[in-house]
């Protein structure tokens, strides 16, 4: 095989491929074994037919896109390996010669992976965090807590319901007095003052007593998911059925026995410091890599293919899958609650598709910069740390991933770490306050 690479383009070039016409001749005797298997001959059996005699009654033209379809995608790989590019689409195959008895000639015009001009990408300069854990956080962590483990307490009487009380009511919501799918419950149990609702509907259920209705008068959001409600004016009919009260836990030795393994406030408060410590370090470490990555990345030039931007939008939308499969919904019932398509949610993640794979593009171009590779042995380490997540050995895990072709992507990801963490120990962090 002979194959020359030209650069018609930025980001496009054309593979001119010539193959030679042994590979043809190979080409048309496993595509004539594949035909011949389906066609009906009279006097043969399915795939024993002689072929002169299929070649006579059909052409030897007729086995020609069955042996361009051997043919064209082997010779493809083995030319874009020999001219060392990365394609990041589909080629656009143009055959110009295929004959019995000759070469096949054929060019490839792809799309391939755009180059990385980096501008300064060492001593950028970046705020890091102090982050340091206050006693206010604290505070808060065991107020949430509290709230956590509060007991409810059946409100008896005509007393009103009050923010933090959680009540069951029924409602039934309408806009221009037509009522509008999933707009009705009933027995729903609220907290108030949640926010968990359409702007100010809690804030009118307080108040109500047992057996109380009312007219709850709101406007959707204009960012609401469904797009037929956004922005519009709605009554929603409230009967409120029961109200429940929080008895919060006293914040004693024994409350810390109950929510955790220590005997004493003091060394749960201790360990929860710790924890709201190490958290805060983390958070604080991914601001300063995103810092600086977003830095590095506006400083470089790339000119981005649509098709990596689209694919990347694709995945996105295989990930929102994932999360809404987790939850028990799929994408269509996603579509059906709130009136949007994929087309739609690919469109809203555009930007940010765009800034995912120009983040890669260039971790990929600094670690090629400054040599940055993943060894056997550190991806071995990163395989046991996985491990016990998938209940697997790190032994069983490399031959899964090795198997659906994942292994490599991993240490592809193990790189990208690296090199964010080589961007972020080279460069200049101003001190700040968390």
């Amino acid at each position: 095989m002979k194959a020359s690479w030209e650069k018609i383009e930025k980001n496009v070039g054309v593979l001119d491929i010539e193959v030679e016409a042994e590979q043809v001749a190979t080409a048309l005797d496993k595509a004539f074994k594949k035909v011949s298997a389906k066609v009906n001959v009279p006097g043969f059996r399915k795939g024993k037919v002689p072929r002169a005699i299929f070649e006579a009654r059909f052409g030897v033209e007729s086995l020609y896109q069955e042996a361009l379809d051997i043919i064209v995608p082997e010779s493809y790989i083995e030319a874009v390996n020999e001219a060392g590019i990365f394609p990041v689409d589909r080629p656009e195959v143009d055959v110009e010669q295929f004959a019995k008895g000759q070469t096949l000639k054929f060019k490839a015009k792809v799309t391939v992976k755009p180059e990385v001009e980096l501008g300064e990408y060492k001593g950028i300069e970046v705020a890091e965090e102090e982050a340091k854990v206050t006693a206010e956080e604290i505070d808060e962590e065991l107020s949430r807590l509290q709230q956590r483990h509060a007991e409810l307490i059946p409100v008896e009487g005509d007393e009103a319901a009050q923010n933090g009380d959680v009540v069951s009511i029924d409602f039934e919501g309408f806009v221009d007095g037509e009522a509008f799918e999933g707009g009705t419950a009933e027995k729903y149990s609220l907290e108030l003052g949640s926010g968990s609702f359409i702007p100010g509907f809690e804030e009118q259920v307080v108040g109500l007593k047992k057996g109380e209705q009312k007219d709850v008068n709101v406007t959707f959001p204009e960012e609401y998911h469904a797009e037929n409600l956004k922005g519009k004016a709605a009554v929603f009919k409230v009967t409120l059925h029961d109200i429940k009260r929080k008895n919060l836990p006293a914040l004693d030795d024994e409350f810390a026995m109950d929510v955790s393994e220590f005997e004493t406030l003091e060394e749960f408060k201790k360990d929860l410091e710790s924890k709201l410590q190490e958290r805060k370090n983390s958070e604080a470490q991914g601001k300063l890599q995103s810092a600086v990555l977003e830095k590095v990345s506006a400083a470089a030039t790339i000119e981005i293919p649509p098709v990596m931007i689209e694919d990347e939008a694709d995945q996105m939308l295989k990930e929102y899958e994932n999360r809404l499969r987790m939850q028990g919904l799929s994408l269509d019932m996603y579509y059906q609650f709130t009136g949007q398509t994929a087309d739609v949610l690919k469109a809203g993640w555009r930007e940010d598709a765009e800034k995912r794979v120009r983040n890669n593009l260039v971790l990929e171009a600094v670690a090629k910069a400054e040599n940055i590779e993943v060894s056997d042995e550190e991806l071995k380490s990163e395989l046991e740390a996985m491990a016990p997540a998938y209940n697997r050995s790190a032994e069983e895990l490399e031959r899964i991933l090795a198997a659906n072709g994942n292994l490599e992507s991993l240490r592809v990801d193990l790189v990208t770490r690296k090199a964010t963490q080589f961007l972020v120990d080279n460069s200049k962090k101003v001190a700040t306050v968390a």
